[in-house]
């Protein structure tokens, strides 16, 4: 994975469905209010989705202001897919464990349905904090990115 521009800044991509949105198109709680916190940590923020390019989706959740692009996820050979991509990501955040696996990043428990209790994303956000520090985190939802991106 390549770092950008800043020591601090780095490019996280967040996955859509059943990590950021349930079933029912409903928003994570805390998601608006935790991408503005990475934001204004100076990380740069990208959605990606393997059900294609999602604009509608943070549109409707009043999230453009937050998010650098949208763009389609790869959906296998994850690693070759992103070394062709233009911008790549130093960290992701999904909730299929594959691709975290693969590419390095915090894997989200998932959000299927409306649920005020969930803290999911303060979860997201304390692992990207110590990733973001010291470069890994011993929290078992975290991946280390692979060097060899």
């Amino acid at each position: 994975m390549t770092n950008t521009s800043s020591d601090t800044e780095r490019n996280i991509f967040f996955d859509v469905d059943y990590t950021l949105l349930g079933v029912d198109g409903s928003l994570r709680p805390l998601a608006t209010e935790i991408l503005q916190r990475l934001v204004d940590d100076g990380h740069q923020l990208y959605i990606w989705s393997g059900n294609g390019i999602r604009w509608r989706d943070i549109r409707k959740h009043d999230l453009e202001s937050l998010v650098i692009d949208c763009i389609e996820k790869p959906v296998s050979d994850y690693v070759n897919a992103v070394a062709i991509m233009d911008v790549k990501p130093d960290l992701v955040v999904d909730d299929d464990l594959e691709i975290v696996a693969a590419l390095g990043g915090v894997w989200a428990r998932t959000y299927y349905f409306p649920n005020s209790r969930d803290r999911g994303m303060e979860d997201i956000y304390r692992v990207i904090q110590e990733w973001a520090q010291h470069g890994l985190s011993d929290d078992p939802q975290f991946r280390a990115p692979s060097r060899s991106l």
